[in-house]
């Protein structure tokens, strides 16, 4: 019987080249089902999207159509005001919601918090209901005759307030839901940065003789920003891509008062069946959130330099 010895064995380096070409074949058999699956779903879809943003349908027949579309929307009355009812709700509910949150997170990192573990899970628990499900309740507390809030504003004197069906109310009743909804959701993800923060910094900010305020403001914040930001930029792409709470609430009005580019693209694509202008408006949706997600990270993102 032949003895390798150490001389007639190959090289390491070639020994770990034939030892990854062998493992290939295993690693795609379990990752080609995920790649198939994501290019039937994911990639296809998008390519195609975005070829049909450029096409336009004339009785039927398709026709390349370039920048036709997207020159169109910037004729389009409705579509200009679904981009600045958009802006409007997101100026307003995100820094509300992201400063209600950190308040929320604060009160729930408190040591002296009985049942802290429950009270963490009644605040999260709007975040896992149903969108149409939570969009239906609040419609159903909010109905100008009858519903449960003009109740009790009747019974403490004040009169009834048309929550629905007036556009300045609409979209009050908008942001009121979409916060109560996501409050809980951004207040565990900033619980989970100030549990990072170890109470060391809390004790010496003490013996330096800062205050409660001063200690959030001056020690604990900068050190939540990372956090922060990534509760900022995910808000601002839910409010940019909402769809299910006005659509249930308001069905985008009144006056197109809470109609959204992603609800316009529906009414656009699936009502009037313009599916090039419906994919126009889908790819403006995500070259704008990914511009806006770009400024507020090169706004708040980075590091100040000392």
């Amino acid at each position: 019987m032949a003895v390798t010895t150490a001389h007639d064995r190959p090289p390491a380096p070639a020994r770990t080249r034939a030892r990854r070409v062998r493992r290939r074949p295993t690693a795609w058999i379990f990752a080609g089902p995920a790649a198939v699956l994501f290019a039937l779903f994911f990639a296809y879809p998008l390519g195609a999207s975005l070829l049909q943003s450029f096409t336009t349908d004339d009785a039927g027949v398709t026709r390349w159509a370039g920048l036709d579309q997207y020159r169109r929307m910037t004729d389009d009355p409705v579509f200009l005001k679904s981009l600045l009812n958009t802006g409007a709700i997101l100026v307003v509910q995100v820094p509300v919601m992201i400063g209600l949150a950190l308040v929320l997170a604060v009160l729930l990192n408190q040591s002296w918090l009985r049942f802290r573990g429950t009270w963490r899970a009644v605040y999260f628990l709007p975040a896992v209901t149903t969108l149409v499900a939570y969009a239906v309740v609040f419609q159903v507390l909010l109905k100008t005759d009858g519903g449960l809030v003009n109740q009790i504003l009747g019974a403490v004197g004040i009169g009834q307030i048309d929550w629905l069906n007036s556009p300045t109310w609409a979209r009050v009743s908008l942001i009121v839901s979409l916060t109560w909804r996501w409050t809980g959701y951004n207040a565990v993800i900033l619980l989970a940065g100030l549990q990072s923060i170890g109470r060391e910094q809390y004790e010496a900010a003490a013996i330096d003789g800062a205050g409660t305020l001063t200690t959030y403001a001056r020690v604990i914040l900068p050190q939540l920003r990372p956090v922060v930001l990534f509760c900022v930029i995910t808000s601002t792409i839910g409010t940019l891509q909402l769809f299910d709470e006005n659509y249930v609430l308001t069905r985008g009005g009144p006056d197109d008062a809470t109609l959204t580019p992603v609800l316009y693209l529906y009414r656009v694509g699936f009502q009037q069946f313009d599916f090039g202008y419906a994919a126009a408006i889908a790819w403006v949706v995500v070259l704008l959130i990914a511009a806006v997600s770009a400024l507020q990270y090169l706004a708040f993102g980075r590091e100040r330099r000392r």
